[in-house]
């Protein structure tokens, strides 16, 4: 057997190699639609949808147009497909004008045209176009509480695609009769077409009350004039079984699963047994830490439930519910979660990073965790506890050095965790 890499570079491979296995050159050209009688028309919303849009240009054999909306910094050049930036994960004026010029597109569109819609992770936030009588500062505010409530992603879709006069199969609805094809880049949980960007040409069988229902279950405080269009029912979305959506068709083109399966190879390559724990794990960040963490001790010292050297991999999105005010994401929270846990176990190594390359509000995708992370933040007068007590997960391993930056990686399939216990797992750090 080979002898494994180090521990941080086998964990970096991993990692890329999951991104690279959700880029859009490689994921899309399979599977685009044949050409139609009539017009192709290109629409999108996501963090990958600008090069989900070159990938259509360079593979597509006719005349083409249309336009995608992508986060600030994730353009990619296109010649025949407007791409247009707008913000996330609150939306913007850039992304309310990109959704009224993405419906005035499909507009009069004939039953020989095709809509190829091109969607990722993002898109909730970079197509917003908020049903009349609510404005774009009223789903601003909305959206910000929402992010800070410890919601699940599936939770934050179902209010969201019942303010939108583009999500929850409107957009869809928009372009009858014409045919939808929906490539999408799955982000969330379970890869549910309705949640991702919430389903903007998905039927949606959730309610104006169950938006209610998450809203009350959370605390929030709605504006007015949100409470009125839930309580009044003008926000029910396009339902399952609707006329307009009979001829849409949706394709998932790269997943959390797939990523994961992209790094489990590298792993074997490098003589090192990866075990997939899944690829939708949710929960508050901190509480998947610990467990996790209870899981690698196990290993490192009963051999159970898998004999070192191993890596345990898992995918999905968790949540964080803010009470301090440092600077963090689901995933350095995460790290820090489980390097609290771990004690300085030694041989246990991890990384976690979005692979968007955004982890929460910050230019950075994630970090890294070796053994002797609570030592060397000792040493610099750094309180572990007291910084995942304030969400400051990028404060700490920015100070360590130990941030994971990448840059647009444009693509997004979610969180990706990679947790490596070696063959030399026994004892403890010392303290």
């Amino acid at each position: 057997m080979s002898t494994p890499p180090p521990p941080r570079q086998l964990l970096q491979a991993m990692f890329h190699a999951a991104i690279e296995a959700a880029q859009p050159a490689h994921c899309v050209p399979p599977h685009l639609p044949a050409p139609p009688r009539g017009r192709l028309v290109v629409i999108g919303a996501g963090k990958a949808s600008a090069a989900m849009a070159r990938a259509v240009e360079d593979n597509w054999p006719g005349p083409l147009s249309g336009l995608v909306v992508t986060r600030y910094g994730y353009k990619v050049p296109c010649q025949r497909i407007t791409i247009v930036e707008a913000a996330h994960p609150v939306p913007d004026a850039a992304g309310m004008d990109a959704a009224q010029r993405i419906l005035a597109l499909v507009g009069g569109l004939s039953a020989d045209d095709t809509v190829l819609c091109l969607i990722s992770g993002g898109g909730s936030a970079l197509l917003a176009l908020p049903l009349p009588g609510v404005t774009l500062e009223d789903k601003q505010a909305l959206n910000r509480a929402l992010l800070k409530s410890g919601a699940s992603i599936g939770e934050m879709n179902c209010v969201r695609r019942h303010l939108s006069a583009v999500k929850g199969g409107r957009l869809a609805a928009a372009c009858h009769p014409a045919k939808v094809v929906t490539l999408l880049i799955s982000d969330v949980p379970g890869d549910r077409p309705g949640d991702i960007a919430s389903g903007p040409t998905v039927g949606d069988a959730s309610t104006c009350d169950d938006a209610l229902a998450i809203v009350r279950r959370y605390g929030i405080a709605l504006p007015e004039r949100i409470r009125a269009v839930l309580e009044s029912g003008r926000g029910e979305s396009v339902k399952p079984g609707d006329a307009r959506l009979a001829n849409t068709t949706t394709q998932l083109i790269a997943t959390p699963q797939m990523a994961l399966e992209a790094a489990a190879q590298v792993a074997r390559a490098a003589g090192v047994t990866p075990h997939i724990l899944g690829d939708s794990i949710e929960g508050e960040a901190r509480d998947v830490g610990k467990v996790m963490a209870g899981i690698a001790l196990q290993v490192a010292q009963r051999g159970q439930p898998f004999a070192p050297p191993c890596v345990l991999l898992s995918g999905g999105e968790t949540t964080v519910t803010v009470r301090g005010d440092g600077r963090g994401g689901r995933n350095v929270e995460f790290l820090l979660a489980l390097g609290v846990a771990l004690d300085g176990q030694a041989a246990i190594h991890a990384l976690a990073g979005d692979t968007d390359g955004v982890d929460g509000l910050e230019e950075i995708a994630g970090a890294y965790l070796a053994p002797d992370t609570l030592q060397r933040a000792w040493a610099q007068g750094l309180r572990p506890k007291d910084s995942l007590d304030n969400n400051d997960g990028h404060g700490f391993f920015q100070a360590l050095g130990d941030s994971i930056v990448t840059g647009p990686t444009l693509t997004n399939v979610n969180d990706f965790r990679a947790i490596f216990i070696s063959d030399t797992a026994s004892g403890s750090a010392p303290t």
